[in-house]
């Protein structure tokens, strides 16, 4: 099960974030690039925020913001289109592997302890001493690992990614910064362009994308100095005019790049963006086609024949399939170019670094806190008046809350109206856009209450993508509630992803509530939801995301009170199976290995045979023939009860992956012994049957 070094409220607030876009001069960009950095790339280690914020709610109540983070982009920035957003999921995953040298992790049963999460878990089961060795084995295997980086890899990227959407204003620019250099001859003329190319691309009605969470989106202008190359104290007599232009809440000076050439050249300066960077050179894979024996086709994961795959080189390791250690990120082909990291923040000092995140904290408490702040005030007041409620909706919604139920329709009672769009201006639209400002800032109680109000009034219209989404936002709303005044509505999450699936075809968000209701779930104990969850979301249009959610349902069986570790291993061969269909070799690799050292010595020689076969084919694969000669071996060298035809199969692929293998060593005598005997046993037993 994937453990994050967040606590889940950290990661829910880490998904949604406020948006903040950039419009940067040529000549401010040039200034960055000599950290080769964009501006927004120069800001992303500094966008969270070390100290609290405050704000006011309608109801004159302070709302405490801790650990805020904002995200900073371009604003030409466009989500990547499906197959480009396949591909960059399936990479961020590839070259995510096992750690080297991980600990072995321990299971609790009986008198064995299985550490698979921070803490242990102590069970007892009935069948402890025919599993006493298989938890030993476990336990003991580096194929084994409690945390999975891969799937926390995916999620990151997958909820960085999403597309904005109409029926919700989470991924919509609320500010955009507008930045300037100091040589600009004319910096005031250069900040009235930039607005006015702001102004074009959000009201002209020429461009669908970015989308603008309000009409009046705040600016906020950026002087952006050279201390190398500039004269400061222009720059400061610039920064005085722009605050008399656009107030002191509105614009700020940012000096950076105080290293010069000369000065503390040999100087190891820290790299806090590498972290944060998507890699922008990851190898890819050479794929190259392999020729196996027998040439059998793909046809269900547990059935023992696999396809002919396509593999790409790996290093040899020398270590047996069944007591190796996990298979660890292999040394790329001689073929495949290799090319030193660029250099980032060349340029900057630590004291640039405390500037860019004083700058951050002055941009958020001093603008975009206070434009949050108003812009709630007045949604509340729009809607106070427009629906005709006392006080505000804040108080107005409890009074709501105490009458009756409307009664709510099923899903399959609803007609269809996932396509239908409310004016930008509708009531219904703006409780909305109320509710995400409150979820933004941490005011979780007053977005509840928005969410709750909207539900009803979408389900009134049948607008099911708007009511799905309403649904999804109280459920998270109502976990993050400090105090929990009221208990996490997983029927919220269950109604919205059926809705998103089933309705509205979408599987995008059906997938992100999923991640976000297991991740929930997996918070309270609640496994066996979790699990349940996250297979129902498997489908046969996504391998990849398939494959990682059966396997994190996998953990969640092994992380029971009572652990059902023969569903852990049943499920993580799935897994193994949809990573192999998704070209995801080592992760496939991984994942038979681990549910082997469940199911070997146990007696079920068909699952044990299919599992050892998958693990030689993909160790091949991998350039791995003395792993595969293994695999294949173990096979042989023990009673069969598949048929001679399978039997024989299985001979003509050992001797094939032998082949290739004897080929970088010595050939050793009990193997071949081994050959003639079975080769024996097959003509005797064909001979027979005939």
């Amino acid at each position: 099960m994937a453990q994050c070094v967040q606590s889940v409220q950290e990661f829910i607030q880490d998904s949604f974030v406020p948006m903040v876009a950039v419009l940067c001069s040529e000549d401010a960009e040039r200034v960055t690039r000599k950290n080769n950095l964009s501006f927004p790339e120069l800001l992303r280690p500094f966008c969270r925020l070390t100290s609290e914020g405050h704000l006011r709610d309608p109801n004159n109540q302070v709302v405490v913001v801790k650990g805020l983070r904002i995200s900073v982009t371009g604003i030409n920035t466009r989500p990547p289109q499906s197959p480009e957003l396949h591909r960059l999921l399936s990479q961020a995953v590839s070259v995510c592997q096992p750690p080297e040298g991980s600990p072995a992790n321990v299971i609790a049963a009986g008198d064995y302890d299985l550490n698979i999460s921070d803490r242990t878990v102590k069970a007892s089961v009935p069948w402890y001493s025919d599993w006493k060795e298989t938890l030993t084995q476990l336990s003991s295997s580096k194929y084994y690992t409690a945390t999975t980086p891969w799937f926390e890899t995916y999620r990151e990227n997958f909820l960085q990614s999403m597309p904005a959407s109409e029926h919700e204003f989470l991924n919509h620019y609320l500010a955009c910064m507008l930045v300037v250099s100091s040589r600009e001859a004319v910096p005031t003329e250069q900040f009235l362009k930039l607005s006015q190319e702001q102004h074009r691309i959000q009201h002209s009605g020429e461009y669908t994308h970015p989308k603008w969470f309000i009409p009046n989106t705040l600016k906020y202008y950026v002087l952006l100095h050279d201390i190398s190359e500039g004269d400061e104290q222009r720059a400061d007599s610039v920064y005085e005019d722009m605050k008399q232009r656009y107030g002191t809440q509105g614009c700020y000076l940012l000096k950076i790049n105080s290293r010069s050439g000369s000065t503390g050249a040999d100087e190891q300066m820290p790299d806090p963006w590498s972290q944060y960077l998507h890699k922008t050179s990851i190898h890819n894979p050479v794929n190259v086609p392999l020729v196996f024996a027998d040439g059998v086709s793909e046809t269900h994961p547990l059935q023992l024949d696999h396809p002919t795959d396509a593999g790409y080189p790996g290093n040899n390791a020398s270590q047996s399939v069944n007591n190796v250690d996990e298979t660890r990120p292999q040394k790329q082909a001689s073929g495949t170019s290799h090319t030193s990291p660029t250099p980032r923040g060349t340029c900057l000092t630590l004291n640039d670094h405390d500037h860019m995140r004083q700058f951050i904290q002055e941009f958020t408490f001093r603008g975009l806190l206070p434009h949050i702040e108003k812009n709630i005030r007045q949604l509340n007041d729009q809607l106070v008046s427009r629906k005709g409620l006392s006080r505000s909706l804040f108080s107005a919604t409890k009074k709501l809350f105490g009458g009756g139920k409307v009664p709510e329709k099923s899903i399959a009672e609803l007609k269809n109206t996932a396509g239908l769009l409310y004016p930008s201006e509708a009531p219904e639209l703006q409780i909305r856009k109320m509710a995400d400002l409150c979820f933004l800032v941490q005011h979780y109680e007053l977005a509840y209450n928005c969410y709750h109000t909207a539900k009803k009034d979408f389900l009134s219209d049948q607008a099911m993508l708007y009511a799905a989404g309403a649904l999804e936002m109280a459920a998270v709303a109502a976990f993050l509630q400090s105090g929990a005044p009221r208990p996490y509505p997983a029927h919220y999450m269950d109604t919205a992803i059926q809705t998103y699936r089933d309705v509205c075809k979408n599987m995008l968000l059906a997938e992100r509530c999923c991640l976000l209701s297991a991740e929930i779930l997996k918070s309270q104990v609640k496994f066996s939801d979790a699990a349940t969850l996250l297979i129902k979301m498997t489908s046969e249009d996504s391998d990849l995301r398939s494959a990682l959610l059966l396997e994190q349902a996998a953990h969640c069986f092994i992380n029971m009170r009572s652990p059902m570790v023969r569903k852990f291993a049943f499920h993580m061969i799935l897994a193994g199976h949809r990573f192999s269909k998704a070209e995801q070799k080592r992760h496939a690799l991984r994942c038979y290995s681990q549910a082997l050292q469940v199911y070997k010595g146990k007696g079920w020689t068909l699952a044990e045979d299919h599992i050892n076969f998958t693990i030689g084919r993909q160790s091949f694969t991998l350039r791995q023939p003395e792993n595969a000669v293994a695999a294949f071996r173990h096979i042989l060298i023990n009673d069969s009860k598949q048929s001679a035809v399978q039997q024989a199969a299985f001979l003509r692929e050992y001797l094939y992956v032998y082949k290739v293998s004897n080929s970088h060593r010595n050939p050793i005598t009990y193997d071949l012994r081994l050959i003639h005997t079975k080769t024996d046993d097959y003509i005797s037993v064909h001979t027979n049957r005939r």
